[in-house]
């Protein structure tokens, strides 16, 4: 395993670049940064969608991520490779068609995440904000979604780790990450295909397991924030998230 790390490990982490596209881990990490990126605002407005008292808003959001969450990843990245490039009349590079079906598909998960962190803060957080005069949209925009977002923070990493792996289904359209890389190590090699990928296996275990820690340190860390909080300082907005 060591021979291949020394032959091949430019090519784990970076592809071919600067000889050909970027690979390897860089490219995952690439298109796990876009996607979750991207996805985070769209999942935001999906959430309040899906929150807003007005039933034209909040059924079709709830329609679009049932439908999302139904799909398999696997078949929405065909579905893009193949329907995109009839819509649009060009084709389209696999790097884009994976990047651009992370964002769809993930803003549903962060959509959810974000739903729920939104309806565990105390309704008096909306009531207090509510009887200062805000509008819906500023009580979201100064008092809720500060204070959701924070707590989901944890939620948010382990969601970022799951479209790391995800990301291995871009190799079915020829996208240049690492499971990519990894087979062309193992087509070079053709003797050694138990090494090749206990290698991958060891390193997305690696990137995975490292985000994980980050986020159960992270989790501690807010849990131990909101002991020392008082209840009266959760009971209504402060001064300066109502802006007075």
């Amino acid at each position: 395993m060591l021979d291949i790390i020394r032959e091949y490990g430019t090519l784990f982490l970076i592809g071919t670049y600067p000889n050909g596209p970027l690979g390897g881990v860089a490219a995952t990490l690439l298109l796990s940064i876009i996607g979750i990126g991207f996805a985070f605002p769209l999942g935001v407005v999906l959430a309040l969608a899906q929150l807003s008292p007005i039933k034209v808003i909040r059924y079709p959001a709830t329609a679009i991520r049932y439908l999302l969450r139904s799909i398999p990843l696997v078949m929405l990245i065909f579905g893009t490779y193949f329907i995109a490039p009839l819509i649009l009349g060009r084709p389209i590079a696999g790097f884009t068609t994976m990047a651009v079906t992370l964002v769809v598909f993930q803003s549903a998960y962060l959509a959810e995440i974000v739903r729920a962190g939104i309806e565990s803060l105390p309704k008096g957080q909306q009531e207090a904000a509510a009887a200062l005069g805000m509008s819906y949209g500023v009580r979201m925009r100064k008092v809720i979604l500060p204070q959701a977002l924070t707590n989901m923070l944890p939620s948010m990493v382990g969601q970022f780790v799951t479209t790391i792996k995800d990301t291995s289904l871009g190799y079915v359209i020829g996208v240049h990450e690492l499971t990519y890389a990894a087979n062309q190590v193992n087509s070079s090699l053709l003797t050694k295909p138990f090494e090749v990928f206990v290698l991958l296996s060891l390193i997305y275990f690696v990137i995975c397991f490292s985000l994980t820690q980050f986020a159960r340190v992270l989790e501690n860390r807010l849990a131990r924030r909101h002991v020392r909080q008082s209840p009266s300082n959760q009971a209504a907005p402060t001064a300066a998230a109502t802006g007075h």
